[in-house]
């Protein structure tokens, strides 16, 4: 069984959430689930234009990787700190702040003419979305003290993830093909602007717990050089190699800047991160079975659209909805079943069966043809797609049952960190591993296509395996369901009672 979590304690007053009746949390919820829809449509919805963009822009091969890379590495290294400045500056203020940059940063990205404008305008897009990001579960989980209502609402804002995915690229590929790809970032207007006028009045006022809780600027350095770092070497490892020298010395260095961090964080007397929240073993499990799960699903989202584009011929219009089907039943999944099947199994218990039918889905695409036909091939690996709107509530819950109130904008940010760590890992193995099986099988007379195929069914074996690591350590690290529900109950009523900003 799992360590029991940290107790949970009250809010300093000045952080904690207004009391609020169940209809304007429910609002606020729209609110975040927004931000999110937003941002994770974003990180999709470039998949399937990357081709028109190429074209437009003029883009070496190389070159064009670096309009997803840009705004990952800018996402993914900026996640851990925008959390922690959400507990302290307050979480409103970092949510309106960060969706106000993403939205504007949207709009430079589809004026772009150049491929430098592009570039800059995704990293800014990747640190307006860090920020909104990494505080939206901080939000929820303070709104939303009862473990009943707080597991239904994570299963909402679940379901804006996981479905966001595929329906990003199903509206990328419709957006490119009617009108053009300066489209899929000027969608973003009206919904990050919409956003933005609910979020005023929907979310509580916060004022945080203040910087001199924990301002720790040479930590802040650290981190973010160190995650920023390490995130564009596991992206640039596909072009350079594991073995060369822009691998190795920038990784290293990496390593050295995180390792630094870890030791600023045990002195410092106002940590950044305090380390304290690695004492739970299941936030930390949670987390890594996330690490190793999405990881593994980098070679459904992207590599099974590459397939259909360069193997199958599909269009980007006919790749997003051959991958439709997917987005449907993540969604019917973990919005219809996942908050029910949590309560009556247990988070434990739902994640591990969601990690199998995953398993099994990549497991269906090692025997993938070169010609497939949809209906048998394909459509069944869609279908066992389902198992993402079972593990993703049950694995959100979990990451955050740790956490105390006053560090939910730090387990949010976390979470959302190791996500975009296995995106990246993701990235970097199975795109490497793919690429190096093409070359073989290209140089012993394979065809382009049988190449191509090998290659992706190199990867999707590799993922399987990643994903049966992810179960073996939510079975073995894991407890049977959350521990401290008590304790959750106890800081709702806590909560209630604080004061806060009026």
């Amino acid at each position: 069984m799992p360590a029991s979590p940290a107790p949970v304690t009250a809010a300093p007053a000045a952080a904690a959430p207004a009391p609020r009746g169940l209809r304007s949390r429910w609002i606020a919820l729209v609110v975040l689930s927004t931000g999110l829809l937003m941002t994770i449509l974003d990180g999709s919805i470039v998949t399937v234009a990357m081709p028109a963009v190429q074209a437009d822009l003029g883009f070496s091969p190389a070159g064009l990787s670096w309009v997803v890379n840009a705004y990952l590495i800018a996402f993914g290294s900026l996640l851990l700190l925008a959390g922690r400045l959400g507990d302290l500056l307050g979480r409103k203020r970092t949510f309106l702040a960060g969706t106000a940059l993403f939205t504007a940063a949207s709009v430079l990205a589809a004026a772009a003419g150049s491929p430098a404008v592009l570039l800059a305008a995704r990293f800014l897009q990747g640190v307006g979305s860090a920020a909104a990001s990494a505080v939206g579960l901080g939000i929820l989980v303070t709104l939303f003290t009862d473990p009943r209502e707080r597991t239904r609402a994570i299963a909402v804002y679940s379901f804006t993830g996981a479905a966001g995915a595929s329906i990003g690229q199903v509206l990328g590929g419709v957006l490119t093909d009617a009108l053009d790809w300066h489209w899929i970032f000027l969608i973003n207007l009206p919904i990050g602007a919409a956003a933005l006028l609910l979020a005023l009045p929907a979310l509580p006022a916060d004022r945080g717990t203040g910087l001199r809780a924990g301002a720790d600027a040479p930590g802040a350095v650290l981190l973010t050089a160190g995650l920023m770092l390490g995130i564009a070497t596991l992206v640039g490892a596909e072009q350079h190699g594991w073995a060369s020298a822009r691998t190795l010395g920038p990784g290293t260095l990496a390593a050295a800047l995180l390792a630094a961090f870890v030791l600023r964080q045990a002195r410092a007397a106002a940590p950044l991160v305090p380390l304290r929240i690695f004492r739970n073993r299941t936030v930390v499990a949670a987390n890594l079975v996330q690490m190793l799960m999405v990881a593994a699903l980098f070679s459904f989202q992207v590599l099974v659209a590459l397939y259909l584009q360069k193997v199958i011929g599909h269009g980007a219009a006919a790749t997003g909805l051959a991958m439709l089907p997917a987005a449907v039943v993540i969604g019917a999944t973990s919005l219809g079943a996942a908050a029910r099947l949590n309560a009556r199994f247990g988070e434990r218990a739902v994640l591990l069966a969601g990690l199998v039918l995953l398993a099994a889905a990549l497991g269906w695409l090692v025997r993938l043809p070169v010609h497939a036909h949809y209906a048998t091939d394909l459509l069944p690996v869609m279908l066992l797609a389902a198992g993402f709107g079972l593990a993703l509530p049950a694995l959100t819950t979990l990451a955050m049952s740790g956490a105390d109130e006053h560090d939910a904008g730090l387990a949010s940010g976390l979470f959302n960190t190791t996500q975009q760590i296995g995106m990246a890992i993701g990235v970097a193995v199975l795109s490497t591993l793919a690429a190096g099986r093409t070359t073989a099988l290209t140089a012993a007379g394979r065809t382009t296509a049988e190449a191509l195929t090998g290659g992706y069914r190199l990867a999707f074996a590799v993922g399987t395996g990643l994903l049966a690591a992810a179960a073996t350590v939510a079975a073995t690290l894991l407890g049977r369901s959350i521990q401290g529900r008590g304790e959750l109950r106890s800081a709702g009523a806590q909560v209630r009672t604080a004061r806060v900003e009026p």
